[in-house]
């Protein structure tokens, strides 16, 4: 399925649902009008707030006051105003037109499903329960909160999950587990505070409501700003990578292509969220010890090296680790910047470590690094053909790679990722998507 068939399909969904929605509960009460814009203005107020998630996706926590007005207006003219919302956000965001209909739609089919949950387990407006107190009224609608609440995030992140495994050309689980898997502890942690934020606003009203509010917001920028902190350092780091590999032009890339690399082979080897982010993180700065000046020589030399050129090359997963280490948020990806040279069998640099204490993260960079070495042209030589380096894998598994990261390489799945059939000319690889959605990020 294409993404404009699939975009399509949400649309769709989501004017079903209103309709049905509309036969359900068409209709407010005159006293909840005013319900309803004083939450449109705090969802508004967070979704011009909101942060980048991986893979491009955009997060904010506009899903409290838009959950809040499901459990305090369970109608359709909550689903309206939840919708018209959205559309200004993101209209206000210049978003191009299959996005704004997608983010519109997606989000419509999840209040959609979350009010007729609510409804259809017993759930009814807050506001008519004022005056029961937080006990009594979470016995009376709290597991119908909490259903609709879960089945919320359900229908959001797989739809979401599934629209960006179509333009990436990624598996939809894959996707789910790298966006949204890390987050899913905080988010149903955060049910109760939707639950809690709406009891206030029918308990006490909207000023006090307001209150419990803005805190929540603050929480959520500096959290934002520690994101764009990080940003920051990664944009710094890539710049210094640049400024090594502009010392040789045939190397131009590589740790840009080795990073991409890795995160294709570490999430084809199903590690979790925050592995595949360490492996990435490591594989971009694995040469980063080439920055001393002692490199710079060989780095420009475009014959081979001699022995004592190789002595000082094999010192640099060294002075990398050394530096990297410098730097706390790094720390942990240090091990994996200086076994990146480790064979499994016991015959690599600096220490000589074999098989399984060699490092995970470095046994995907080992195999990431010679892939991109092999495919691309080198002073010495053109680049390789699929078939030779398919071969050189097959005869160095066990020796200089893990042995069952190599079969997970060369099976036919993963194989397709990297050279896929019919373009052996162009070169069109994996990284072309992953380039595409950093493009798309930034966008």
């Amino acid at each position: 399925m294409k993404v404009g068939s699939y975009v399509a399909l949400v649309c769709g969904l989501a004017l079903g649902g209103g309709y049905i929605l509309h036969g359900v509960a068409p209709g407010i009460p005159s006293d909840q009008v005013s319900t309803l814009a004083t939450l449109a203005c705090l969802a508004l107020m967070a979704e011009l707030l909101a942060f980048v998630l991986p893979r491009g996706a955009r997060g904010s926590i506009a899903f409290i006051p838009y959950i809040a007005t499901v459990l305090l207006v369970p109608s359709f003219w909550a689903l309206v105003t939840v919708a018209a919302v959205k559309a200004i956000a993101e209209m206000a965001g210049l978003r191009e037109r299959i996005r704004l209909l997608f983010n519109v739609a997606q989000l419509g089919v999840t209040i959609c499903i979350a009010i007729l949950v609510y409804r259809s387990l017993g759930g009814v407006s807050l506001v008519e329960l004022q005056g029961l107190g937080i006990q009594k009224t979470t016995l009376r609608v709290g597991f119908a909160a909490f259903a609709c609440f879960v089945c919320a995030f359900v229908a959001n992140t797989a739809i979401v999950s599934r629209v960006i495994a179509l333009s990436s050309g990624a598996r939809t689980l894959q996707v789910w587990r790298e966006v949204h898997l890390s987050t899913i502890g905080l988010d149903i942690m955060a049910s109760p505070i939707v639950f809690v934020f709406a009891w206030i606003y029918a308990e006490w009203g909207p000023i006090i409501a307001a209150s419990f509010w803005m805190p929540i917001l603050g929480i959520r920028q500096l959290h934002t700003t520690n994101l764009e902190l990080e940003q920051t350092n990664r944009e710094l780091l890539e710049l210094m990578i640049k400024s090594i590999e502009a010392r040789d032009p045939y190397t131009s890339g590589h740790s840009r292509r080795v990073h991409d690399y890795a995160l294709i082979i570490a999430r084809a080897l199903g590690f979790n969220a925050k592995l595949v982010e360490e492996i990435g993180t490591a594989a971009l700065l694995h040469d980063v010890g080439k920055i001393y000046d002692k490199y710079a020589p060989i780095l420009m030399k475009e014959s081979r090296l001699s022995p004592e050129e190789w002595a000082i090359v094999k010192q640099h997963p060294v002075d990398g680790a050394e530096l990297v280490a410098t730097m706390t948020k790094l720390r942990n990806v240090v091990p994996a910047v200086r076994h990146h040279h480790e064979n499994w069998n016991g015959t690599g640099y600096p220490d000589g470590l074999a098989g399984e204490n060699i490092p995970l993260a470095s046994r995907v960079i080992m195999l990431a690094d010679t892939l991109d070495a092999m495919t691309t042209k080198r002073p010495y030589r053109d680049p390789l053909s699929e078939e030779i380096v398919r071969d050189e894998f097959v005869r160095c598994r066990g020796q200089q790679f893990d042995p069952s990261m190599v079969d997970k390489l060369l099976s036919a799945d993963f194989w397709s990722k990297i050279f896929p059939p019919n373009l052996a000319e162009t070169r069109v690889t994996a990284l072309t998507l992953l380039s595409a959605r950093r493009q798309r990020a930034k966008a």
